[in-house]
This record gives structure tokens, C-alpha cells and sequence, in this order.
């Protein structure tokens, strides 16, 4: 793992703050830190066209949010690191406070 100091790290933060800007993308994180799913799994979870789902998961993917790996025919997600899920969970129980 290397580790970023200075301005550096502020843009990287801003590319994940920018990966994890969309409600579908914080909910995708969200079933993640739950545990492995496949992309048929968080559609039905979510109640999304498996399209979008799929759309937002290459986004994430970029950004080094979240990993797949091929289990038979699919490919199951998880998250890179456990950092993210306390991020999107501290920003949810935020929202829900902010009400």
C-alpha cells in the first residue's frame, strides 16, 4: 500500500467523494459491506435494471472502490478496503441526522 501526503491526497479523496457521488453508487457500497455479491444479486437488492447496475459497478471499479472476481459464470463484487464502507456509512447516518 503506498501512502500519499499532501496535495495529492486531497485529489485522490476527491476522486473517491466523486466515484461515491451517485445515491445508486452509496447503495451498491452499501450491500457490499454486507459481503460478496454478483451483479444479479445487487439488482434484485436494489431494485435497478441490471444495465445501470452494471454501468455504476465499471465506475467503481475505476475509481478502486470495489474488486470483482470470477466465480463460474459471474462475477462477484466486493469492497477494496473497509475505509470506504465506514465513509458511506458515516455519510448515510449523517443524511439521516441532517432530517
Amino acid at each position: 500500500m503506498t501512502t500519499t501526503t499532501g496535495y495529492e491526497a486531497y485529489e485522490r479523496a476527491g476522486e473517491l467523494l466523486r466515484a461515491l457521488s451517485a445515491p445508486i453508487r452509496v447503495a451498491i457500497v452499501t450491500e457490499l459491506a454486507e459481503g460478496e455479491r454478483c451483479v444479479h444479486e445487487l439488482v434484485d437488492k436494489l431494485g435497478a435494471a441490471q444495465p445501470l447496475v452494471s454501468q455504476h459497478l465499471r465506475v467503481l471499479r475505476g475509481a478502486g472502490v470495489v474488486r470483482g472476481a470470477r466465480r463460474g459464470r459471474e462475477i462477484a463484487y466486493t469492497l477494496v478496503d473497509e475505509h470506504i464502507a465506514h465513509i458511506v456509512a458515516d455519510a448515510v447516518s449523517h443524511a439521516r441526522e441532517a432530517r
